[in-house]
């Protein structure tokens, strides 16, 4: 759990770098009469400094993620990915000035407290592999939300952050499952393994359309939806196919701090994304 929360704090901390690095590369972007939203975009953001800073947190992140989904169930490793919202409330607070309400502050508190109570009735990860079809279906949704990351810079402009936002949800939701189901690390052993593959495709695909979600549209309808798409769905499958519980008596407080938990981090929505600038008093932006 502590590897999860800390995976948490890299994540939101990024997260901040990451936006900022997002806006600049698209302002730039139509200021030369190029575009956005799409894999050019990602190379353009890729060019600035905090965007790279932020990969590498992110990085650090992701091993944290590994450590903890292989030690404790995906619910509360989920939970507390979203948590990573307060994080980056709390970081655009004090690095970029930014003010947050009463409501806010309480919602930061709301999170802390739900991680409280799924720490407290987590059990152990589940044992079972689940049905041999699980990690080819994995693998299938990795593949459609590439596709849908492709096509992303071509949808029309009603839904389009949150249909961006569920779909990088998703894909992080299938690098959690793919997590627990990639057997050997052997190289011979990753080579034949569809859950490795499903890893890659769905980290990879999840970037691609959050980083379009964060210029494009509603950031709060955005996160919202990767949000939800990155908690539930991977929750469930730890929980009916991969043997994941809590402890014994304690399935009742597992779910209410999972459910406060993300409720939290759905108020915090709007900090998915950091400000196009930074407030006055910041260091400004540099490539």
């Amino acid at each position: 759990m502590v590897c999860a929360l800390g995976a948490a704090v890299c994540f939101g901390t990024a997260t901040v770098w990451q936006a900022m690095a997002t806006r600049t590369a698209a302002a730039r972007a139509a200021a030369t009469g190029g575009r956005g939203g799409d894999a050019a975009l990602l190379l353009r953001a890729l060019r600035q400094w905090r965007y790279a800073a932020g990969l590498a947190l992110d990085g650090l992140g992701f091993v944290l993620q590994v450590v903890a989904l292989r030690s404790v169930p995906i619910y509360a490793v989920g939970a507390a990915l979203a948590a990573s919202l307060a994080v980056t409330a709390v970081v655009a607070a004090r690095l970029l000035r930014v003010r947050l309400s009463g409501v806010e502050w309480a919602a930061v508190a709301v999170v802390c407290a739900g991680l409280a109570m799924l720490g407290l009735a987590s059990g152990t990860e589940g044992d079972r592999d689940g049905p041999a079809a699980l990690k080819w279906v994995l693998l299938g949704t990795a593949m459609g939300v590439l596709l849908l990351g492709l096509a992303g810079g071509r949808l029309p402009e009603r839904g389009r952050a949150l249909l961006l936002g569920l779909g990088a949800g998703f894909g992080f939701g299938v690098v959690e499952v793919a997590v627990r189901l990639v057997g050997s690390l052997r190289p011979a052993g990753l080579l034949t393994d569809p859950a490795a593959y499903a890893l890659l495709l769905g980290g990879g695909a999840a970037f691609l359309l959050l980083t379009s979600a964060l210029q494009r549209g509603s950031v709060t309808v955005a996160t919202a939806g990767m949000v939800v798409g990155e908690t539930l769905g991977p929750a469930a499958v730890g929980v009916v196919w991969l043997g994941d519980r809590t402890r014994e008596g304690l399935a009742w407080l597992a779910v209410l701090g999972f459910l406060v938990a993300v409720a939290g981090a759905l108020a915090l929505a709007r900090f998915g994304e950091a400000p196009a600038e930074a407030p006055a008093g910041t260091p400004a932006e540099a490539a």
